[in-house]
């Protein structure tokens, strides 16, 4: 399906409210997957990193959380942790089974009703809506909200989204789920032309956030609400030291298709599954990483639609006029 859910053993739920504009998505591996994070941009909101690092006991994660809502939004991580426990998966304490979920929001207070957040409710619902057939892209689950190109400010963003893909090579299998949220522009790797982003004061072009920044200007409101998160799976047999490589080296997708990224404003954190079918280098996963979450970054922002008065993608290549409004 060229998606994430292409790993064997990885389900996908998202539930949203397009009008509140905001959303949550889950990653779901029921039999457990050894896992890794890197977090790299400097105003994450996470749950359950340091339980990821290789030196810390848990070897297992049962899912992992993406949500809007900001900080608030880590709320719904409960809704997955009461959809595991009913279903007895989770780290057997003796006592009790524990889920493991990890996290990550991004901030998208900014559109829609900030009053309205994901909740427990709305964690659980992307559990029951999980599949592992879901290719959904653009203003789904935690990408309902999301905004790029926030240098000068909301009223110059665009439509961000939730893009997903995959690549096998072999037997081997690498795919991604990235929710894009950027404070900077988003390009296409290939041209290096920006696609999405900041755009100038009288909306006829891009205002090139880089450009910008070299010529000396200041930011604008959209600074410190942002945030690009994601999760990257595969069917590699990884140690937890290796899944937090691959998770490191994946944020090399983003470097390539987002302009600034990992700015003080920005959160950006990427999670690493491995189900451990198949023998796999800890370099080639990791190259393979960065470049399905590279792709999944350019779907996001061509999948997703114009939401609460934001333009998309869409509205500026599928409608060649839209610059001479």
């Amino acid at each position: 399906m060229d998606s994430i859910t292409d790993v064997k053993g990885i389900k996908v739920g998202h539930a949203q409210d397009l009008v509140a504009a905001t959303g949550c998505t889950v990653v779901i591996c029921e039999k457990g997957a050894v896992a890794g994070a890197d977090v790299r941009g400097g105003a994450p909101g996470t749950r359950e990193t340091d339980l990821l690092k290789p030196q810390n006991l848990v070897e297992k994660i049962h899912a992992i959380y993406l949500s809007g809502g900001s900080a608030f939004g880590l709320d719904g991580a409960s809704g997955v942790m009461h959809y595991l426990e009913e279903r007895g998966i989770g780290f057997d304490t003796g006592v009790a089974k524990v889920p493991i979920v990890s996290g990550a929001v991004i901030f998208d207070l900014n559109i829609g009703n900030p009053k309205k957040r994901p909740d427990l409710d709305m964690g659980y619902e992307a559990c029951l809506n999980a599949t592992d057939k879901n290719d959904a892209m653009g203003n789904v689950g935690a990408g309902a909200g999301a905004t790029v190109g926030k240098f000068l400010g909301d009223k110059f963003s665009m439509k961000g989204g939730l893009g997903t893909a995959s690549i096998k090579a072999g037997e081997l299998i690498v795919g991604a789920i990235v929710v894009v949220n950027c404070l900077g522009d988003v390009v296409d790797p290939d041209t290096g032309r920006i696609i999405a982003g900041a755009l100038s004061k009288d909306k006829t072009c891009f205002a090139d956030t880089m450009k910008l920044i070299k010529n000396g200007a200041a930011g604008g409101g959209g600074l410190g609400r942002n945030t690009t998160i994601g999760v990257v799976a595969t069917n590699a047999g990884l140690s937890k030291a290796g899944a937090n490589k691959v998770a490191s080296m994946a944020h090399n997708g983003l470097a390539r298709t987002i302009r600034p990224v990992h700015t003080m404003y920005d959160g950006d954190t990427i999670f690493c599954m491995a189900t451990g079918e198949v023998d796999g280098d800890i370099s080639i996963v990791g190259s393979l990483a960065a470049e399905v979450a590279a792709i999944a970054v350019v779907r996001a922002v061509k999948s997703a639609e114009s939401l609460a008065g934001i333009p998309a993608y869409r509205d500026l290549f599928d409608n060649p006029n839209y610059f001479l409004r």
